[in-house]
Order: C-alpha cells, then sequence, then structure tokens
C-alpha cells in the first residue's frame, strides 16, 4: 500500500464477504484519483465483482486493469451505464464531474458510489436530492478519512460505550503531502476541485457530524488562502472552519498541503474528541517518531492511560453494509442525508470563507 502518497493511498482489508460471487456486480467509470482504488478495494473485500471498467485514458485502464484483472475494458461510458448485469457504479472521476455522473448512474436505475468530495456546488447537490428522490436510487460517498480507516471505526465503538462520557468538543487536523509534481491539472484549478475546504474538508465534517451524533451544524466561520504557493494561483493550500453542531458540540478542523517530506505517510491526520469523562486521539496514519503504524487509537479516562494499535482488527464494515443496502433496498452503511449534508456544510465554509494572504 502507498503511504507516502496520498493521492494513491488504497487500504486494504481482510476479506469479508457479505455477498456470494457474481451477486454483486460493479462499474466502474473515471479513474482521475487514485481514491477508486480504495473503494474497489473495501467492495471487492466484502464480496463485489469489480467487472467493467471504462476510462478514456488506457494509461489509467491499464493499471487499474493489473489491480482488478476481472475487469472488462468498456469501450465507452454508456456501455457500463447501460449494462443491465450492473447493480452500482464507481468514480472517481475529476471532482466537479461525479456528480453530473451520478445523476446520468440514477437516471440509469443503478446506484452511485462516488469519491469525495461527490460535488463541488451547491447546484449540484440539489440536483442530486431530487434525483434521489425522483428514482429511488442510492447515492454513497467514500469518505474514507472515517470509513477505511480502523482508528476511526474503534473509536465510534468507544464513544457509543460511553468511554468518555458525553462529548464536549471535536477537533480535526488534515494535513496532505503536496507532491505537486505527480498531480494532475485540474488539481490546482478551483473551479475542478471546489477549493480546500471542498475537497479535503468534506471529510472533517463528515466525521463531526458522525462522531457528535448530529444531523446538521451551523457555520461560525471559516478560512482559506494560498499562502506559499504564487506559482499554483488556483490552489488553496491552508483553510480551517468552526462549527456547532445541532446538538451544541463546539467543532474546528484545520487543514494544509504542507506535510513534509520526512514524514513517513502522506500526512498525520487526526482527530481529537474531548469528552466529559476523558479524550480520545487519533492517529490515523503514523505515531509519529514512535512506530510507523497506523490506526492508533489514544484514550485517557478515569480507569487510565490506554493505547490502542487497531490496524488489522477492527475491519471495514462500511462496504459490506453498502452492499447489503444495494441488495436488501436498506439504509445501515450511512444516511442519504449524512452524505449530502456533510458536502453541503463543506460547500457553505467554502463558499463563505475569508480569503487570507
Amino acid at each position: 500500500m502507498q503511504k507516502m502518497d496520498g493521492q494513491n493511498y488504497a487500504p486494504e482489508g481482510k476479506p469479508q464477504p457479505v455477498c456470494s460471487r457474481g451477486e454483486f456486480i460493479v462499474g466502474v467509470v473515471g479513474l482521475d484519483h487514485g481514491h477508486i482504488y480504495g473503494m474497489c478495494n473495501g467492495l471487492s473485500e466484502a464480496g463485489a465483482d469489480i467487472a467493467y471498467v471504462f476510462d478514456p485514458d488506457p494509461k489509467k485502464i491499464e493499471a487499474f486493469v493489473a489491480k482488478f484483472p476481472q475487469a472488462q475494458v468498456a469501450s465507452s461510458k454508456q456501455q457500463v451505464l447501460e449494462n443491465p448485469a450492473i447493480q452500482l457504479i464507481a468514480s472517481a472521476g475529476i471532482p466537479c464531474d461525479r456528480g453530473p455522473l451520478g445523476l446520468e448512474v440514477l437516471d440509469h436505475g443503478k446506484d452511485y458510489f462516488s469519491d469525495k468530495p461527490p460535488f463541488t456546488t451547491q447546484t449540484q447537490v440539489d440536483l442530486a436530492r431530487e434525483k434521489v428522490m425522483q428514482t429511488m436510487r442510492k447515492w454513497f460517498v467514500y469518505y474514507s478519512e472515517r470509513l477505511h480507516v480502523e482508528a476511526a471505526v474503534y473509536a465510534e465503538r468507544l464513544l457509543n460505550e460511553g468511554a468518555i462520557g458525553n462529548i464536549v468538543s471535536i477537533r480535526g487536523w488534515g494535513p496532505h503531502r503536496l507532491a505537486a509534481a505527480n498531480r494532475p491539472s485540474w488539481f490546482f484549478e478551483k473551479e475542478k476541485y471546489g477549493g480546500i475546504l471542498v475537497d479535503i474538508g468534506s471529510h472533517q465534517l463528515e466525521q463531526i457530524l458522525q462522531f457528535s451524533g448530529a444531523e446538521d451544524a451551523t457555520l461560525i466561520s471559516s478560512r482559506v488562502g494560498n499562502l506559499y504557493h504564487p506559482e499554483y494561483p488556483g490552489l488553496e493550500d491552508f483553510g480551517d472552519a468552526c462549527f456547532t453542531a445541532s446538538n451544541g458540540i463546539p467543532c474546528y478542523f484545520s487543514l494544509d498541503w504542507y506535510t513534509p517530506d520526512g514524514l513517513g505517510t502522506w500526512g498525520d491526520g487526526r482527530i481529537f474528541i474531548v469528552g466529559t469523562k476523558g479524550y480520545i486521539e487519533l492517529r490515523k496514519y503514523i505515531d509519529v517518531a514512535a512506530s510507523k503504524e497506523g490506526d492508533n487509537v489514544i484514550l485517557v479516562n478515569d480507569t487510565g492511560e490506554h493505547h490502542y494499535r487497531v490496524g488489522g482488527k477492527v475491519g471495514f464494515p462500511y462496504f459490506g453494509r453498502l452492499i447489503r443496502d444495494v441488495l436488501d433496498r436498506t439504509e445501515t452503511a450511512m444516511k442519504q442525508e449524512h452524505a449530502f449534508r456533510a458536502i453541503e456544510l463543506a460547500i457553505e465554509a467554502e463558499t463563505k470563507a475569508v480569503k487570507i494572504r
């Protein structure tokens, strides 16, 4: 697994199939971001067949088929959309194109699994909500910084068990390595990636809603800026935002593209959750200067100080739930409104952000 480069970070877990082979068929359209590998790893480990793929770039297709050799290469997007055997279409296309593709997918009677951010504008969110209601299809989103991180899955269990009492505050830190030379041109065009609070801030908003147990949040303030990359005028290399969850919990997160080359992973992503009886810290991808292992959960409460390394021990239940939700028409992986509201709040924060520098 590539740990130094965030755009190609694709977690792998243990197979935990929830269906028979051939029972759940996935088509893939759009390979612009390496997250598609994590998405398909999770689905495949849960029992899905990654059966078809389309992208106009032959090199991207070649790399994808090397990883998923069972995938047949389609000659066009329409060939995937119109294939009656496919139940779900997954995409990690250019962010601004993910919403429009989803509308097409749902119109063809299939469910959709988008990389984050699933939308870059409020208009796209509005159209998606309307389409979901019209077609009764599902629009899943790969908020990987919670869904594909075992430390985050374990932390949720601790919260549900009352390990730190009532939540007092939530703070997120989401640094990323820029690796500008390896980025595609669209990465530096704000109208295509949506801005830093939309792109990687949507991860943080989804976690705020999930860990706080709130259905909504109110924006207090937000900031974005290009602080030290004038050679990329469309890039925002810093952003932060302050929210209050609808149940009164204060929340804050900070994002940047300043991970130094000396760090042993693409970003030292952390979450701090303070409660009335203790606190939890997630050191998601590395335990700096102590261990290269990720998935560290630090718990301090009335019983003492606890450090859990949970990598390979918890699994990723989201993907199995997604598959069963498609097959059974249930809603156990993530509520549809939760998926939409997280990105909607990120878009609001981006739109209303104070520009610095």
